[in-house]
């Protein structure tokens, strides 16, 4: 398939799309009720469609019963350990295989040209990304991820947290179920501009920029700070009129859904003639740049306070503006600083 039809390679063997990235039209002022038509399958399908399947097959074959449940055990807390890992290998794996191992589509629709696995870097263990990657997504991420579950599922069982039936109560679960993705696109804004503080960025955030160039196993390589901060967005359950199916799905769309923005190409070929689109572009120039697109673009929350980049020749020119300016508000600081210091 010609990648070329679709985006342009630069002498590095970078690619990058045609078009610049766009915002979902939810939010838009007047309303544009025929693009947001346009837009809602791609809201749904394939990747919310996936991780909701995910999550009713969790619900019917893996999750304990409710009385087990009720009582924290280290049995059906390693149960679910083990089914969340071998589930991240085998999802996380299949993007692996298919685009890094056997490079299957080369290099067609992959924003950097190059492989992780091709280059040795000091800032990995091993100075192996994949390798630092893969250990952390297991050792802290799968762990993080399974605490949570398994305290979120025992204060469901408790009674602690609100669980409406979806037989009374079909139609604010639904609701709640649409908003699943809104909650974690505010929610990861809002942690993501929190552990980019400097302070915060050197000691956690950090780790998570290593990946300069993410690939799959990028995708939960963090800190356990950062992990605990990311798979947090399952505790607004706690408060929403909401059920524990509703909470798997919060979990495995932050687990699950950070696939797509790490998985390091525009579109994925599924056989010769189809093509699914990993919306990634956004989140891979937050790799590139740091400081920009800090939201997925569901929600235009980087419009709003100025940090957006669509990946445009105007996109650019408004992030360099951004660092112009800020430079100069440093410069005029320290100035006015010396001026103080000189006087006393």
């Amino acid at each position: 398939m010609d990648d070329l039809q679709y985006g342009t390679r630069n002498k590095r063997g970078d690619w990058a799309p045609n078009q610049p990235v766009e915002t979902a039209p939810l939010f838009t002022l007047p309303p544009r009720f025929l693009a947001i038509l346009k837009w809602l399958p791609h809201y749904f399908f394939p990747w919310n469609a996936i991780f909701a399947a995910s999550t009713v097959a969790y619900w019917a074959w893996v999750i304990p019963p409710v009385e087990t449940m009720q009582t924290l055990g280290i049995g059906w807390a390693a149960w679910l350990y083990a089914m969340n890992a071998v589930c991240v290998l085998l999802f996380y794996g299949a993007f692996e295989l298919h685009l890094y191992v056997l490079k299957r589509q080369e290099n067609r629709f992959k924003y950097n040209g190059k492989f992780p696995a091709d280059q040795k870097n000091k800032a990995f263990w091993f100075e192996s990304q994949n390798l630092d990657n893969i250990l952390r997504t297991f050792l802290s991420g799968v762990t993080i991820w399974t605490a949570i579950e398994v305290a979120m599922l025992w204060a469901y069982a408790n009674g602690y947290a609100p669980w409406l039936s979806f037989a009374e109560n079909p139609w604010t679960l639904a609701l709640v179920a649409l908003v699943v993705p809104i909650i974690h696109e505010f929610h990861f804004f809002c942690i993501h501009r929190l552990i980019h503080t400097p302070f915060l960025y050197k000691w956690v955030h950090s780790v998570h920029h290593n990946s300069v160039n993410p690939s799959p196993w990028s995708s939960l390589s963090m800190h356990p700070v950062e992990h605990l901060l990311y798979l947090g967005t399952a505790f607004y359950h706690l408060i929403l009129p909401s059920n524990p199916v509703l909470m798997l799905y919060q979990l495995h769309y932050a687990g699950f859904g950070a696939i797509p923005g790490h998985v390091g190409f525009d579109k994925v070929e599924v056989g010769e003639e189809t093509l699914v689109d990993s919306h990634a572009y956004a989140h891979y120039l937050h790799h590139k740049y740091f400081e920009v697109n800090y939201g997925d673009a569901l929600i235009p929350l980087d419009k709003w306070f100025g940090t957006w980049h669509d990946g445009s020749a105007e996109g650019e020119a408004r992030m360099q503006a951004r660092y112009r300016r800020r430079k100069e508000k440093l410069a005029a600081r320290k100035a006015r600083a010396e001026v103080q210091g000189a006087a006393e």
